[in-house]
């Protein structure tokens, strides 16, 4: 088992550390590989897509041809963890502020974001909230957040913050508007690696 992690721009180190951690307590031996260009998506089990500025992670990706083959691995069904900017990047519509910007979408998933809902940088906070496949509150990490404004019928809501959507799932594509990989709960990156292990068994 292979996971990529899209280590063009954003919190890549802290992905690779969480998925390695994640993967030692589950008694797993696998790999995390970074992946900055074309031709290493193809032969990987999954895909994370890491938080960062969410206009240039799409630029950067589409430049080096690696959209293509993330888009290809979502029709194969390969689970795909997508944070902050990484769930910006898969949705289908980025609101007024995309195409104001022009920016370009994977539009993998189902739904519409609002980029930058929970304010800038000096904003960020920590909350617990309920994921639907976890047991207990998890401490989610939001900077300068996006939220999810619609989802389409075949999207699952698994995390709200008060009335906003700030998780979904479709098939196996987890999109949080929050950092999982800043914090020392590695539920989500376990629960990711199980639909891996379930993908690939």
């Amino acid at each position: 088992m292979t996971i990529a992690v899209i280590a063009i721009q954003g919190n890549v180190e802290e992905h690779i550390h969480a998925l390695k951690e994640a993967m030692q307590k589950q008694k797993l031996d696998e790999k995390v590989v970074p992946v900055k260009h074309k031709g290493i998506i193809p032969y990987c089990d999954g895909i994370v897509l890491p938080g960062g500025e969410s206009t240039t992670l799409c630029r950067l990706m589409k430049h080096e041809g690696i959209d293509i083959e993330i888009i290809d691995a979502a029709k194969q069904n390969k689970p795909i963890l997508a944070t902050c900017a990484g769930l910006i990047s898969l949705a289908k519509s980025g609101g007024k502020q995309a195409q104001k910007t022009k920016q370009h979408l994977l539009g993998i998933m189902d739904i519409e974001v609002d980029r930058n809902t929970f304010g800038r940088q000096g904003d960020s906070f920590e909350v617990p909230i309920h994921i639907s496949f976890l047991n207990t509150p998890y401490n989610a990490v939001f900077i300068r957040a996006p939220k999810i404004v619609r989802v389409g019928k075949n999207v699952e809501v698994i995390a709200r913050f008060g009335e906003d959507i700030v998780g979904a799932k479709q098939q196996n594509i987890i999109g949080l508007a929050f950092h999982p990989e800043l914090t020392d709960d590695l539920r989500i990156h376990q629960y990711y690696l199980q639909l891996v292990q379930e993908n690939t068994g």
